[in-house]
This record gives C-alpha cells, sequence and structure tokens, in this order.
C-alpha cells in the first residue's frame, strides 16, 4: 500500500506540473491583449507598453513561465490585472463558497442517486426503471446553462417562488443565511450529477444482485431489506466512490456555468470573469487549484476504495 500511495503521489505531481505548462501556453494562445483588455479600447500605446513591461508580457513566452513556477514555489500566484488584488487572496475567499455549493450539491446528488440506483438495479425494466431511466437521460444531455435558465423561468419567473439571484453575502455564514437562494445553483448541479451517479449505481447494483453468495443468504432467512443494504448497497457503492472523485472536472465546469448564471460569487464566476477579461493570473491561479484538487480527490478516492474493500490489495507492477 505504501508503495502504491509513493507512486500515486509521483504520478499526481507529474500531472500538476503538466496542468501548469498546459495552462500558461493555453492562456498566453488566447485571442486578445490582457492590455487591452484591462485598460480599455482607447489605452494609448505607451499605456500598453508599460502594462507589458510592468507584468513581464514582454518577455518571452518560456521566461514568462519560468517566473510565475518561482513565484508559484514561493506562495504567489500574483496580482490580479483587473481587481489589483492578490490571486491567493481571491481564491482563499472564493473556494469556501464553492466548498459549499459543491458540498452541498454532490452530497445531495449521492443521497438520491444511490437509493434510485438500487431501485433501479431491483425493479429493472419494470416502469418505474424506464421512467428513472428517462429522466436520467434527460437530464445528462441537457447543457448546464439551459437547465439552470429553465428553472429560473419555472419557480422564480413563473411561480415566484424562489430568487432568481443566489446569495451575495461575502462570507459563508452569510451565504447559509440565505437559504432560498441558494435552493436553484444547488438543485442545477445536484440533478445533473443525480443523472449519471445513478446509471453507475444500477448497473453496479444489479452486478452485485447476480452474486450467487445472494443466494446463501437468503437462504438463511435473512429479510430483502437487510440483504439490500448489508450486501447489495455495500458492494455496489464501491465504484460510485471512484466515479465521484473522477467527475470532480465535471463537477467544477458544471459549477462555473451554474455561478456565472444565478451569480454566485464562487471560484466558478471569478474563473468567468477573468476569461472575459483576459486576467492571467487569475486563470492560471485557478486552474492551477482545480487541478490539484482534481489530482487529490482522484487520489482520495482510489486510497478510500481499497479501504472500503479489503480485498483490494495494490502493488507495484
Amino acid at each position: 500500500m505504501t508503495a502504491y500511495l509513493v507512486r500515486r503521489i509521483g504520478q499526481a505531481i507529474t500531472v500538476v506540473i503538466g496542468v501548469m505548462v498546459l495552462t500558461f501556453i493555453l492562456v498566453h494562445l488566447e485571442p486578445g491583449s490582457a492590455a487591452r483588455a484591462t485598460l480599455g479600447t482607447r489605452a494609448t500605446a505607451s499605456r500598453i507598453a508599460i502594462f507589458d513591461n510592468v507584468n513581464g508580457l514582454n518577455q518571452p513566452l518560456v521566461e514568462q513561465f519560468w517566473t510565475y513556477v518561482k513565484q508559484v514555489c514561493q506562495g504567489n500566484f500574483g496580482t490580479s490585472y483587473s481587481l489589483q488584488q492578490p490571486v491567493s487572496t481571491l481564491i482563499a475567499q472564493r473556494l469556501p463558497k464553492d466548498a459549499v455549493l459543491l458540498g452541498l450539491s454532490t452530497v445531495l446528488a449521492l443521497a438520491i442517486a444511490v437509493p434510485l440506483g438500487i431501485y433501479q438495479a431491483v425493479r429493472r425494466n419494470g416502469v418505474g426503471d424506464n421512467i428513472a431511466t428517462v429522466v436520467a437521460f434527460v437530464l445528462y444531455s441537457m447543457p448546464d446553462f439551459f437547465f439552470a435558465l429553465l428553472l429560473i423561468a419555472v419557480f422564480s419567473v413563473q411561480l415566484h417562488l424562489l430568487p432568481p439571484l443566489a446569495p451575495r453575502a461575502t462570507t459563508v455564514a452569510g451565504i447559509l443565511a440565505d437559504p432560498r437562494a441558494l435552493v436553484l445553483p444547488v438543485v442545477t448541479l445536484t440533478l445533473v450529477s443525480v443523472s449519471g451517479y445513478s446509471r453507475y449505481m444500477r448497473s453496479s447494483a444489479i452486478d452485485a444482485l447476480a452474486q450467487e453468495y445472494l443466494r446463501v443468504v437468503r437462504a438463511k432467512g435473512l429479510p430483502e431489506r437487510l440483504v439490500l443494504m448489508r450486501h447489495v448497497l455495500r458492494n455496489s457503492i464501491l465504484p460510485i466512490v471512484t466515479i465521484v472523485g473522477l467527475s470532480a472536472p465535471s463537477i467544477v465546469a458544471g459549477a462555473v456555468i451554474a455561478e456565472e448564471v444565478f451569480n454566485y460569487p464562487g471560484m466558478g464566476l471569478l474563473f468567468f470573469q477573468a476569461a472575459t477579461s483576459h486576467d492571467y493570473p487569475i486563470l492560471l491561479g485557478s486552474t492551477l487549484v482545480v487541478g490539484i484538487a482534481t489530482v487529490v480527490g482522484n487520489l482520495a478516492a482510489d486510497t478510500a476504495y481499497s479501504l472500503l474493500d479489503p480485498r483490494i490489495r495494490y502493488v507495484s507492477t
């Protein structure tokens, strides 16, 4: 197990370095000028030259990357061009808010998808299974922004039940103090995630129900409810642990769209605004943090998988 973790950590570091290099290149290949986007279309050539010189944008790309790497190693993600604040400070302010949004939506998605998947497996090919399958495919294929706008149109514009915008509080406590404004963004991310998780859970539960040991368990007189809880659930939920870790990028991508639509003050909105204003430090810092979180999430999922199933042993190859 120790050798496996050491090897995975080495792979994780390699992936993070690759993310840094690729993101840096792609950001600087983005059409447009950071100076022009920050200073405005009427900025003179001399002001643009001063801006590029102050921010090192007039240096060769290799030198810019090396300077950025040295800053990151010192815990410095640079300063936002448009907001004139340290990127590390902006990320530290936004991450707790993202933790609330993504944490609530992921927990709710699993709480719905796991029992729904087991129900579909037990009642497979029945009316309930077919209806759930159709709904899951519709939600899975629907773009996040369209689903968010649809919820706003129904529950905010037509029914006037929920506010169309997320809480604008600057603290986590302030966001939680306005739960009605959290409903639509959380529901958007929850239902989109449920559609995927429930399908994986259904397939995994069907495989578990086909195992021979369940016949022995039922022959001993164990109630069906306990059979499902103690045996089917425990064995079929293992792949979901890995899927949650692997789906971190798609969850974050959905959060970017949802935060922009609902004007939620998280990392997604910060990233979207930085992309439209060519704010390179925020784009690079945000992508690096998300990349690290994704790698750590995958590593944690693999570790949890081995802990949940003692039969699994990772060996070096």
